[in-house]
């Protein structure tokens, strides 16, 4: 074990023994101060969800207006543990990024539920059931499928191609996924690039096209977007954001054919074959993946339109649409694990590590947020009605979703921001009315939600889970991908945030 290693373990143990203290310390007092109308409420906080005095959409509103700002310190911990760990002691995240996850899930559950207790443990129940489960089914289901498609043959990186094949990544995005399509379509595009000496360019439109912006069009395209169908924005509502998704993604095309062009031409790459490869014809393998792929956008339709019973589980409404589509989606993945040859998997590098590293981070990012999304479902009768005060137009919700998206994750932020416009507009509204009433009334803002968390989590490698494991893939092929503020300070804040400020221009 090296020695940077063991200071680093060292300088973590004793910031989390510190920082435990700290909030542990916070939390009795708070609970001292708060012990007997707090407790009483708390105690029959679940009673009066289930009974129907408190409506369930309701709860995180009520609870907004009692959380301290310093609640949110766990979820800000585990976002700059993700940004900073793999930059600074990449061994040791790659060994104990579980462990991190659960560390910072703990220091706020532990506090949430000596405080608020019974109140505290609906909201866990709550966010895990109808949120998390859900969120990472739908990624595992993707993420299984989409690898069960190998594209091979042989294909001449020109600037023409390249460039089809983004456009083609972009277009598949929206109805597989953006991990999915990224999966997909990122060992192609390599092996085509083999002969190419400066390829980093590619990767790096690829994740702005295919991994965020292609994701625009559907609920199975982004996390955000599902999470806000989960919520009760219709499946096809999000097909309002094309202009602005096909705006972004034809410069971004003609930008990315320009400068690949110019590079090409630099290269002198030659006419012949893919240097140690023999010429073969473009062909798809696993086609039977694409029955489970219609499967899955089945099964989130069917939950989209159909109207099942509900019943309660610890006072949370679970619908039975919800769960028939959940178990579909798992059905898909086993069939195609089932169907899908072995040796097709290894032709495509497949390996359960990226979506254990999402259902890991995810748990904990989703335990943490709590208090974020309570206090910006409170809106300006919350902690942060300053901030919420001042944002007030399209173009900020915009702007503020996008760069929050950048550095933390697009998926809780989206979240967060879509009950910021709720408690703003609609305080105290039940979610699926005031959902709806955002759409018919204040759509704009709904429109800057979705484009900004979906476009803006191209800004950086930690917007959106794709970005990460494109990277990881690309240096495995020997490709030198920037570093974390490299691929900021290089790519894209030249090229994207001028775009994104021509967007605010005409859309928003």
């Amino acid at each position: 074990m090296s020695y940077k290693y063991c200071k680093v373990s060292f300088f973590l143990s004793v910031f989390i023994v510190v920082l435990t203290v700290f909030l542990l310390r916070i939390g009795t007092i708070w609970a001292a101060e708060h012990s007997s109308q707090g407790y009483q409420e708390a105690s029959s906080y679940v009673e009066a969800v289930h009974s129907g005095d408190v409506k369930e959409s309701e709860a995180g509103h009520s609870l907004g207006k009692e959380l301290p700002l310093w609640s949110v310190i766990p979820f800000a911990g585990i976002l700059l543990s993700i940004a900073l760990f793999p930059l600074f002691a990449p061994h040791f995240w790659h060994n104990h990024f579980p462990k991190v996850s659960v560390f910072w899930a703990l220091v706020f559950a532990i506090p949430f539920l000596m405080i608020y207790g019974n109140k505290a443990l609906y909201e866990i129940l709550h966010i895990y059931f109808i949120d998390y489960i859900p969120f990472i089914i739908l990624l595992w289901a993707l993420f299984t499928i989409s690898s069960g498609i190998l594209v091979k043959g042989t294909l001449k990186g020109t600037p023409i191609v390249n460039t089809i094949m983004l456009l083609t990544g972009t277009i598949i995005a929206s109805w597989v996924g953006t991990t999915g399509a990224s999966m997909l379509f990122i060992r192609p595009v390599l092996r085509a690039n083999a002969q190419r000496k400066r390829k980093v360019h590619i990767v790096i439109f690829f994740i702005f096209l295919v991994s965020n912006i292609g994701g625009s069009l559907t609920p199975l395209g982004d996390p955000p977007l599902f999470l806000g169908f989960l919520h009760g924005v219709p499946f096809f509502w999000t097909f309002n954001i094309f202009p602005h998704m096909a705006f972004v993604s034809v410069i971004l095309l003609l930008v990315f054919f320009v400068f690949d062009h110019i590079i090409y031409r630099k290269e002198k790459v030659s006419k012949g074959s893919i240097k140690g490869e023999a010429i073969e014809p473009i062909r798809v393998k696993g086609l039977i993946n694409l029955i489970f792929l219609g499967g899955l956008l089945g099964a989130v339709l069917l939950s989209g339109f159909w109207r099942a019973p509900e019943f309660t589980v610890f006072g949370i409404h679970l619908h039975i649409q919800n769960l028939v589509r959940d178990g579909l989606m798992v059905l898909m993945g086993i069939l195609s694990m089932v169907f899908t040859a072995k040796k097709l998997r290894e032709e495509n590098e497949f390996t359960w590590f990226p979506i254990k590293e999402v259902a890991y981070l995810f748990a904990g990012i989703f335990m943490t947020i709590i208090p974020a999304l309570a206090i910006l479902k409170a809106g300006t009768e919350g902690s942060l009605k300053l901030l919420l005060g001042a944002v007030k137009e399209p173009h900020h919700y915009f702007w503020i979703t996008g760069i929050l998206s950048s550095f933390l994750d697009n998926a809780p932020t989206y979240l967060a921001f879509l009950n910021s416009a709720l408690g703003n507009f609609f305080p105290g509204l039940p979610e699926l009315e005031g959902v709806h009433s955002l759409i018919a009334q204040k759509e704009t803002f709904l429109k800057a939600i979705s484009a900004g968390a979906v476009f803006m989590g191209a800004n950086t490698y930690i917007g959106n889970a794709p970005n990460f494991m494109v990277k990881s893939i690309a240096e495995e092929n020997g490709i030198p991908m920037p570093s974390f503020f490299g691929y900021m300070i290089k790519y894209s804040i030249p090229i994207l945030i001028p775009l994104f400020v021509l967007v605010t221009l005409i859309f928003f």
